[in-house]
């Protein structure tokens, strides 16, 4: 495992521009796998847009965590506000050349021992069923499948329950 872990910070250009480029990036891979061909993220469906071109708005009740590498931001997670007890991780992404150092599993922990220090119930996340290694990273990290709280066809719903105080 190589990098750490840090929550951004909004206010900074630099941490604004890697989360918006990090998010883009997860975004135009997205669409790629689901037959929508992007080529950069200010060509990605308007709904999308909020997250790359103002990050800050989009994510302001959010925590934002960046995975560093050599000082280089190289990964990002969204962690929602909770609803009902239970967050939601987001847009977990790790820059392909990055990949296999742990990434991933650094911004999972970071935003799971979030989620515990608030006090939620249970982290969800949704993932594309077509992202076997990604659904074995959640696994890895206590995530189960649960019941769908998303029709989109092809949408895995994964749950963690937190211990309770």
């Amino acid at each position: 495992m190589t990098g750490f872990v840090r929550v951004w910070d909004p206010t900074d250009p630099a941490d604004c521009e890697a989360v918006s480029r990090l998010v883009g990036d997860y975004l135009v891979a997205t669409e790629a796998e689901k037959g929508t061909f992007v080529d950069r993220a200010d060509a990605l469906p308007e709904r999308y847009r909020v997250e790359t071109d103002d990050a800050p708005r989009a994510f302001a009740h959010a925590d934002v965590f960046v995975a560093h590498d050599s000082d280089a931001p190289v990964g990002c997670a969204v962690l929602s506000d909770p609803r009902d007890g239970a967050s939601q991780i987001k847009r977990l992404w790790v820059d392909p050349v990055a990949r296999g150092r742990g990434h991933a599993g650094q911004l999972i922990d970071a935003a799971v021992a979030t989620a515990i220090a608030r006090g939620d119930d249970a982290v969800r996340l949704t993932v594309w069923s077509w992202r076997q290694g990604a659904m074995a990273l959640y696994r890895s990290r206590g995530f189960v499948e649960v019941p769908s709280w998303d029709a989109r066809p092809d949408l895995v719903c994964m749950e963690r329950p937190l211990a309770t105080r």
